[in-house]
């Protein structure tokens, strides 16, 4: 019973992370059809955000409230790779729909920039960049109408974009002279610090459940709830989905199906920075730290069916049990009368990386007979 308690929490917390980190990349697989091979990095950028948050809050004045800078992470870290995925679906993928081909290279060349960039540019200056960007969405909503219609319109955007290239500037400065640490980073790895009430570990019959995985399962289930209410409950969420439908339907009967482009790209995107939150809290951070999750999430998404959360949710607490029962040797002590042959098999498979290769190999003949995944999509353009 305590061996299987074990594998189970082993598992959900395997899972888990690769749920968060595949359930952006669902949904904007699910409507778009885009392979977006940046997606590693956007969960990069989340852990990146992550890091620098934690560094803002050693500072003196910051520090009696140090233990609560992961609340503060995490939304951050869902605005800077929101805002990173609508700028990539406005500037390269938008004009790539309908060639899967060519958003494949895009994307990959996307994710080599963003690599590139994390190792050459301080992180000082990285987030005020990221902040610019931010800004420079923003500020424009919150101009009033007027101000945007006519021969003004032009200006005024022009306006805000250069009032956020200021204040990005002088953020990174300040920045920069505050940290010394961000300044100097460079490409090697970089560890976050898990806060005071993060850390140890919670014992429960014989057992002990490490706070930080216990953590990371709360962010997955307080996400996945509220892309759920989302996609359900919200106007916007019913009109994603019927974009998923059937596109060219949902544009005659005038959803602006561009708006919800954009918006699912930023919402997917955002979801693989709270991903990288979740990453940042389980080891290093450094430039190739999203490579390592991207396969696993591409494997998530069609096994458990494109576009489908329930099927994306059962996928990957699948993949994250079969990868503990495997990677740990687990199966050796459930079936300890194993034959020989088989038991040498397993022995051979027992470490992560080839757990990771035998699952793998396991999902590819599952999708020979079931080539839609757990939850095929339905729709009207499906069937045809």
């Amino acid at each position: 019973m305590q061996l299987l308690l074990e594998s189970l929490f082993n598992g959900v917390a395997i899972g888990s992370v690769l749920l968060v980190a595949a359930l952006g990349l669902a949904i904007v697989f699910g409507l778009m059809g885009v392979i977006n091979l940046a997606h590693g990095e956007l969960i990069m950028l989340g852990a990146y955000t992550t890091y620098v948050v934690q560094l803002i809050f050693k500072l003196p004045a910051l520090q009696p409230i140090y233990d609560i800078y992961v609340l503060v992470a995490i939304p951050l870290a869902f605005i800077t790779s929101g805002v990173v995925g609508i700028l990539l679906e406005r500037t390269v993928i938008r004009r790539l729909y309908g060639n899967p081909l060519e958003t494949l290279l895009a994307t990959w060349g996307v994710s080599l920039i963003l690599q590139q960039f994390v190792r050459s540019v301080p992180l000082a200056q990285a987030a005020g960049v990221v902040l610019a960007l931010v800004l420079g969405f923003s500020l424009p909503l919150l101009l009033p109408q007027l101000l945007l219609q006519g021969p003004r319109a032009r200006w005024m955007r022009a306006a805000s974009w250069g009032v956020a290239a200021l204040v990005g500037v002088v953020f990174a400065n300040g920045l920069a002279s505050q940290v010394s640490r961000i300044a100097r980073a460079t490409s090697r790895n970089v560890d976050v610090t898990a806060p005071k009430w993060m850390r140890g570990g919670l014992e429960f019959a014989d057992l002990t459940f490490p706070v930080p995985r216990l953590v990371i399962i709360v962010i997955t289930v307080v996400a996945v709830v509220g892309v759920t209410w989302f996609l359900n409950r919200s106007v916007w969420g019913m009109r994603i989905r019927a974009v998923t439908q059937n596109r060219e339907m949902s544009d005659c009967l005038g959803i602006p199906t561009n708006t919800v482009d954009v918006l699912t790209f930023g919402i997917g995107s955002g979801l693989a920075g709270v991903a990288g939150v979740a990453v940042s809290l389980l080891g290093s951070v450094g430039p190739n730290v999203g490579t390592s999750y991207i396969v696993g999430c591409f494997m998530v998404v069609v096994l458990g069916g494109v576009g489908n959360l329930l099927g994306t949710v059962i996928a990957s607490f699948s993949i994250g049990l079969l990868t503990d029962l495997i990677g740990a040797g687990r199966l050796l002590s459930i079936w300890p009368g194993m034959p020989a042959p088989l038991e040498g098999a397993v022995k051979f498979f027992a470490t992560t990386s080839m757990a990771q290769v035998m699952v793998f190999a396991l999902i590819v003949v599952f999708l020979q007979f079931r080539p839609a995944g757990l939850f095929p999509q339905k729709g009207r353009m499906v069937e045809a």
